[in-house]
């Protein structure tokens, strides 16, 4: 069987791909492959499932705004019935006194973007928040309108939903090799057996995108990194809780009537863990997050724990930051990949970009050469400072 483009992985950022391909007016065939079509262990669906603007780069605050504008036109995209559970309750970036420089400049390439983001000092943010204790913190960047959460679930329903009448293969399966032939790959090779003849291959393979860019012989610094997500419920409740980013990485914000938090996971080393193991690792909230909640919000110091789960970002090792675009040299392959943490709230924005270069060229509506490979090659960082 041979397919003008096969993408592989069909969560979030693939489906994207295959949806905007088909809207930017590709008429070839497209496979898209996915080995987990329930997507339980999939990195969308075990998300924390949030959007921000606070970035620290242009590009990446402009590839969320694009999204956001998605979100706010969700039912003249994907019809009446289209809804994700968006809760626009913004984000808090709080900062001590060595974390101020990088927040206030942060906050300037922020404002120059359009994005609706306040910075105040500590006696401002306990007046805004009367649930917060300042200790330590010498200010916070505070998104008042333009960034909160939902359902990642949903919002990926949407995407595959709407892919049943773009006259899409979905296969379900593993990629297990990738033909090349000299500087083009050729093909791809599934574990039931099929191999597909391949004229662009997309790799939106997630945690996995590392060992999908070996089958073709290809370096790419993307790991998988595991990150538990701890739920727990609190007596007081507070309707005007953002998500609040502690100066010590752990997060925390409402669900429903329960509360969700992580973060402050440990350094990996010099071997990525097993994308496999999605053991919750209890210990870290226990002795490592719940001390921090019940410092920055005294009434977290009552708490039940509930549930939790794992999952995995698609860690670039090299600077935290996505890889988009072709190969330099098998320019036929394309990336998706690295997002370190931001991947969901980005995906309607890269697959449209990789669509627009793909049907028109170029990039027109993010232009995402940032991104590219080259600086992978090179070693060149374009690092992320708002990684969560």
């Amino acid at each position: 069987m041979r397919y003008d483009i096969v993408i592989i992985g069909g969560a979030i950022v693939g489906s994207s791909v295959a949806y905007y391909l088909r809207e930017e007016g590709f008429t070839g065939s497209i496979a898209l492959i996915e080995r987990d079509p329930q997507f339980s262990h999939a990195a969308t669906t075990l998300s924390c499932a949030s959007i921000r603007q606070q970035f620290s780069i242009p590009e990446n605050i402009r590839l969320s705004q694009f999204t956001l504008k998605l979100f706010r036109r969700l039912k003249e995209t994907f019809g009446a019935d289209a809804d994700i559970g968006f809760r626009e309750g913004g984000y808090l970036i709080l900062a001590g006194e060595t974390g101020l420089p990088i927040l206030k400049a942060n906050h300037e390439t922020q404002v120059a973007e359009g994005a609706d983001i306040v910075l105040e000092d500590a006696g401002q943010l306990t007046q805004r928040f009367s649930w917060l204790s300042a200790e330590g913190i010498s200010a916070g960047a505070y998104g008042r309108s333009g960034e909160g959460w939902f359902d990642a679930h949903a919002m990926l329903m949407l995407f595959r939903k709407a892919l049943r009448d773009k006259k899409i293969d979905l296969i379900t399966a593993s990629v297990t090799a990738i033909a090349r032939d000299g500087n083009r790959v050729t093909s791809v090779s599934l574990d039931n057996g099929e191999t597909l003849e391949a004229g662009i291959v997309v790799n939106a393979a997630g945690p996995n995108a590392g060992k999908v860019a070996a089958l073709a012989g290809l370096a790419l610094p993307v790991e998988p990194r595991k990150r538990n997500v701890f739920v727990f419920e609190a007596r007081e409740k507070f309707a005007d809780m953002p998500l609040l980013v502690d100066p010590s990485g752990i997060y925390v914000r409402p669900e429903g009537s329960v509360y969700i938090t992580g973060g402050a996971e440990p350094e990996e080393g010099d071997h990525a863990p097993d994308p496999t193991d999605f053991e919750v690792e209890w210990p870290l909230f226990e002795e490592v997050i719940w001390p921090v909640l019940a410092t920055r919000i005294p009434a977290f110091e009552a708490i039940k724990p509930t549930r939790a789960w794992v999952g995995h970002y698609d860690y670039n090792t090299l600077d935290q930051n996505a890889v988009i675009g072709p190969h330099p040299e098998v320019e036929n392959f394309l990336f998706a990949n690295g997002f370190s943490g931001h991947g969901l709230q980005q995906a309607p924005a890269v697959g449209k970009s990789i669509a627009e270069l793909i049907v028109h060229g170029g990039y027109r509506t993010v232009d995402c050469r940032a991104f590219g490979y080259s600086r992978v090659a090179e070693g060149r960082a374009f690092r992320e400072l708002n990684v969560i």
